[in-house]
């Protein structure tokens, strides 16, 4: 078996069978294909069934030069799925990664921004201009319901249900949740919807899809990236931020006020509690006065 065919057979294996998102199996691709490159660079003729551990650590060991341990553990985690697959079909007996430690790394608070940044970046936004309606709504969908950025492309006239209080979401691996959303962000998306997008000459393949660019196509993930740090910059936010910066002050903002972590993570849409968790670290007086309100020994 040649990498090429074992590669696309492992990402076939990814979408159908455990349902992940296209761009995590991209990701996961993108792993492989770097140990591909270095085996072709040096000219090392081994294939996905042949290919031994020393010759993997030796790669390692090169792209650790280059690279921090985030990036090496990520890299590591994608070669390590790949062979379980292939193990998994009984391709190979063992995965020749088995004995390779992800390096350590420290758990990464993701940033946040405070109310009072948000609302400067909102009212920073020029209405004058005809994409001014759609970015509003924009920044204020991303921040009000906690949405990944890829959520947001991808959200449909079709899944709003506004007389229910609820937008209809589609997560990672195609999976459907129902989050709620605030009258404020309600009417912002009506305002686009009545003074931008029906100016629009909407290719028929997106009349269903909410928010969409000049020539009536759905939005790129580089496109939402390129209109946050542009209203950041005009906003003066010195903060390094990007689309997810939104769903972190959202999780945090909740947190912050009291809201239950479970309920949270339904929100976000993450499989895993301890996912959420993370939230917590961020605020440690926010734990301080949960103690302080409901521990029986508090005094």
């Amino acid at each position: 078996m040649k990498w090429t065919p074992a590669l696309k057979d492992f990402e076939h294996y990814l979408k159908i069978e455990r349902g992940l998102s296209q761009n995590t199996v991209n990701s996961y691709r993108l792993d492989v294909q770097k140990l591909m490159q270095y085996l072709d660079v040096h000219k090392m003729p081994l294939s996905p069934l042949k290919i031994k551990a020393d010759a993997i650590q030796q790669f390692l060991y090169e792209f650790a030069k280059n690279s921090n341990a985030r990036t090496q553990s990520r890299v590591i985690s994608g070669l390590r799925s790949f062979f379980d697959y292939l193990v998994f079909e009984n391709y190979r007996n063992s995965n020749p990664l088995e004995q390779i430690e992800a390096p350590k790394i420290g758990r990464k608070l993701p940033d946040t921004l405070s109310l009072k940044e948000i609302d400067k970046m909102v009212a920073d936004i020029d209405l004058s201009k005809p994409l001014g309606e759609r970015n509003r709504a924009i920044i204020e969908t991303l921040y009000s319901c906690g949405l990944r950025v890829s959520e947001l492309t991808h959200l449909k006239i079709s899944d709003l249900f506004f007389e229910e209080g609820f937008i209809k979401v589609t997560g990672k691996g195609d999976k459907q949740r129902f989050v709620p959303i605030g009258s404020n962000t309600q009417k912002l998306i009506k305002n686009y919807k009545k003074q931008g997008r029906r100016l629009l000459d909407i290719t028929p393949e997106y009349g269903d899809t909410l928010f969409l660019n000049q020539r009536g196509k759905q939005l790129t993930r580089a496109m939402i990236f390129t209109i946050v740090k542009t209203i950041a910059k005009k906003a003066g936010i010195q903060k390094s931020i990007s689309p997810h910066t939104f769903r972190h002050s959202f999780a945090t903002h909740l947190l912050e006020n009291g809201a239950d972590l479970r309920a949270i993570q339904m929100m976000l849409g993450h499989e895993s509690i301890t996912t959420t968790e993370i939230y917590m670290h961020l605020d440690k007086s926010h734990l301080k006065q949960v103690m302080t309100k409901f521990h029986p020994r508090r005094n």
